[in-house]
């Protein structure tokens, strides 16, 4: 394969365009190579579950190479990145961030992410940043209370529109080790979906935000200050808490 520089790799059917991006870069392709799919038929998100991708989202995988990566903080950083660029499509409506790896619109999930890393021995060989976004393809009626589509504010945007300033975004993530600077800290906190609210997992108590390292800090009932650094976050109630200013 040619090293020359990376490419978008449009396909129309893939199982899964993190494996697809995994077995190119196997073979060599670059830091920034990415790989754009029509549908996925075996998408997945995180902890195993498995991610509906049809006509109409944008399912798009983008490769670093980082000498050592931040694997607890990239999806942050890319989050990030992603719901910065997004709004300069949407018209007073900012998108929010869920830690740690879901994109929101309202009250309801329009995307998500995911990071795989693959290892040679104890190095790292490469890291696949994975992300899927309903764009036109509105959701299953079984999901309607808990997620959403871009086309419900945008009904002119389409996936083509967005693909070239979303892989520079995440081409653009640094996926290093170092901890989130306090601008990155103030960005997430604009966008922090979560603050606020009462949770019952993966610790009970209110989300108060993100620590330097990408753990979710909770006020326990008791008061004191509780980090998470994984599991499914599951709200208390449905409540609504308004991003901050």
């Amino acid at each position: 394969m040619s090293t020359s520089g990376p490419s978008l790799i449009r396909l129309t059917t893939v199982p899964s365009t993190m494996d697809a991006l995994h077995a190119l870069a196997e073979k060599g392709a670059p830091a920034g190579t990415a790989v754009l799919a029509d549908v996925q038929t075996a998408g997945r998100g995180s902890r195993g579950r498995s991610w509906i991708s049809p006509p109409g989202g944008l399912w798009l995988s983008v490769l670093a190479r980082p000498a050592i990566a931040g694997l607890e903080l990239v999806s942050l950083r890319a989050g990030l990145a992603l719901a910065e660029t997004l709004d300069q499509f949407l018209t007073g409506e900012r998108v929010g961030l869920k830690w740690p790896n879901d994109l929101m619109l309202g009250e309801r999930k329009t995307g998500g992410l995911l990071c795989e890393a693959r290892w040679q021995g104890a190095a790292l060989a490469w890291l696949v940043i994975g992300f899927g976004l309903n764009v036109t393809n509105p959701p299953d009626a079984s999901l309607a209370s808990s997620a959403t589509f871009l086309g419900a504010t945008r009904p002119d945007i389409s996936p083509a529109d967005l693909v070239g300033p979303l892989v520079r975004a995440l081409r653009e993530v640094d996926a290093g080790p170092g901890p989130l600077s306090s601008a990155e800290q103030a960005r997430f906190a604009r966008r922090d979906w979560l603050r606020g609210r009462v949770i019952e997992r993966p610790v009970a108590g209110i989300a108060d935000g993100i620590t330097p390292d990408g753990a979710l800090r909770v006020r326990a009932p008791g008061g004191q200050a509780i980090e998470a650094r994984a599991g499914t976050v599951v709200l208390a109630g449905r409540g609504t808490a308004p991003l901050p200013d």
